[in-house]
This record gives C-alpha cells, structure tokens and sequence, in this order.
C-alpha cells in the first residue's frame, strides 16, 4: 500500500530564482539575472488543503517520466479530463494511471508498452482521488 504525505505549509525555503533560462552549452555568470526568490510550496501546490503527496513503486508510467521512487504532487481540487495522470484506487489498490475515455468506456491506461490498459468494469470498486499535478524527480 502506498504512503500518502499531506503537505506541511507551515515550513518555507525559498531558494534564488533566475531570471534567465540555464544555457546547457557555455557557462555565463549569473549572480547579476537573480530574480527574486521561489517557494517550491507556493510553485507546486494550489490547493493546499487539497493537495497531498504519494511515493510511486512500480514502472507502469515510466514513458510519462514517472519512475520508482518518484514523489507527485497529487491535487483532489482538479476534475480529471479525458488523458490526465491520476491517483485512483481500483478494487482497494491505488495506482497511478492515464484517465482514457473512449467510445463510452472508461479505462486506466499505462504510460509504458510492457502493460495493457484496463478497462473499468461495472462491478469493479474504482474512485479517482486526485490529478497529478507535478512529478519530483531526483537525477
């Protein structure tokens, strides 16, 4: 089962912002483009009260660029679309999946060739919790 984090707004750390895109070629000095400063709080969640956090195990959305161990960002504020990355819980499970709608049925479809969509049964236990915001990746 996964670990579901809820957000702690009471911390802030608000690191230097760039006003200038990072070259990936050769390298400028960049004490003098300092914009302002960023809290990553205020950048990734726009509904605090509605915004949680879940750890994702598996490899299922690895071409979304979803991989194990990534955190999402996970809003329950925001009504799924027809191919948003959702937290749903199927049959007591949550899994993290593309919302698909198509020709009046509805499916969970993986972001990796290796897994097969699955279409949601009537007498399957299905609930969206949340659309997924923002993935925290680590290189």
């Amino acid at each position: 089962m996964a670990t579901i984090y809820r957000p702690d707004r009471a911390t802030s750390c608000a690191r230097p912002l760039f006003m200038v895109s990072v070259s990936a070629g050769f390298p400028s000095p960049a004490e003098d483009y300092i914009e302002g400063r960023l809290d990553l709080n205020r950048h990734l969640i726009k509904h605090p009260a509605a915004t949680f956090f879940v750890r994702v195990a598996g490899d299922s959305m690895i071409d979304a660029g979803i991989h194990p161990g990534d955190i999402l960002v996970v809003d329950r504020a925001l009504e799924p679309k027809d191919a948003s990355v959702v937290i749903a819980v199927l049959d007591g499970e949550l899994t993290v999946k593309r919302l698909a709608r198509r020709e009046g049925k509805l499916y969970l479809v993986p972001d990796n060739r290796a897994y097969p969509p699955l279409e949601i049964q009537p007498d399957m236990e299905f609930e969206v919790w949340g659309v997924v915001t923002s993935v925290i990746h680590h290189l």
